[in-house]
């Protein structure tokens, strides 16, 4: 059996965790499966598998190997697509992730226009508020928010997004607008996502940061709540700019602190292909571009270098 094939069989055992269902998968009876990995195994002098009578499970060298044999996979297909003229036409299943309300709101329409122009298409998307591994969970695309270590990932820039400090019209008239970061300290505060009973905002320019530790009175779990309860007048809360543009523009929240706000962070969508990208992403990137930065400059108004 050709080493290609032997990857696809691990793979496919590593993901279900069986050897009949795996070989379902790749259709093969579970015999020629189990004799696939064996063999592997030998060649690699590395047990990769753990084996008991109900489940097989990966052991540290598997875990390891099963991330590089996933890269390799993808690449080995990648390159027959390429060759046989599969890049000109948009075909297959297409995963992207993005953060949970960023995803909903800016993705979502992306996906919804890149899918009509393309029915042949079938889409996954992941909206998560955490960092995805690309390569471990097989997504082809995501968009991220914040300047990107160096990971080897192609980054296409989208635009910009700020942090703002918002309350309600109703709270700042009964409380007062706060002229300088430090008046935080007087103030109701409502904290997102970090459930530290402590929490240090920053303020100002990279060149110049200023930081003020708080007690917020209310903590969330999610970015929402705390949105919410802003708008119902309870106190200041520090957000994402587009994660309240709407309720910005309809009046029911006012940004406080605005020339001390931090430099903008970058919108970015992020892919592991190089030159030989497939016409699925590509055509997604060239739709996001277009939908996303035009959305992003009309929710902050920095424009892209």
């Amino acid at each position: 059996m050709d080493k290609f094939r032997t990857l696809e069989i691990f793979i496919a055992v590593a993901e279900t965790e069986g050897f009949a269902a795996g070989a379902r998968k790749c259709r093969l009876s579970a015999p020629v499966a189990t004799k696939a990995i064996s063999e592997l195994e030998a060649s690699l002098g590395v047990r990769l598998l753990n084996r008991t009578t109900r489940q097989v499970s990966l052991t540290d060298a598997g875990q390891r190997y099963l991330v590089d044999a996933r890269r390799i996979v993808e690449e080995l297909k990648e390159a027959d697509a390429s060759v046989i003229g599969l890049h000109a036409k948009p075909m297959g299943t297409l995963s992207v992730t993005a953060p949970a309300l960023f995803g909903r709101l800016f993705v979502t329409p992306v996906m919804v226009a890149y899918l009509k122009q393309y029915p042949q298409m079938k889409a996954t998307l992941l909206f998560q508020d955490r960092i995805v591994n690309l390569a471990e969970e097989g997504i082809d695309l995501a968009v991220r928010i914040g300047h990107l270590p160096d990971s080897g990932l192609n980054a296409i820039p989208l635009g910009y997004v700020k942090r703002v400090v918002v309350g309600s019209p109703d709270y700042l008239r009964r409380q007062g607008t706060p002229k300088q970061p430090k008046d935080l300290q007087h103030h109701q505060l409502i904290a997102a996502v970090h459930m530290n009973p402590i929490q240090e905002w920053r303020f100002g320019k990279t060149d110049q940061p200023t930081s003020v530790r708080l007690e917020p009175s209310l903590m969330t779990t999610t970015n929402d709540a705390a949105i919410e309860a802003a708008v119902l007048g309870f106190g200041l809360t520090r957000v994402l700019s587009y994660q309240v543009a709407n309720e910005v523009e309809q009046g029911k929240l006012k940004i406080c602190l605005s020339k001390f706000e931090p430099d903008p962070l970058p919108v970015q969508i992020v892919h592991r292909e190089g030159r030989t990208s497939t016409a699925k992403t590509r055509a997604f990137i060239d739709l996001a571009k277009a939908m996303l930065s035009t959305s992003l400059a009309r929710n902050h108004p920095t424009p892209l270098p």
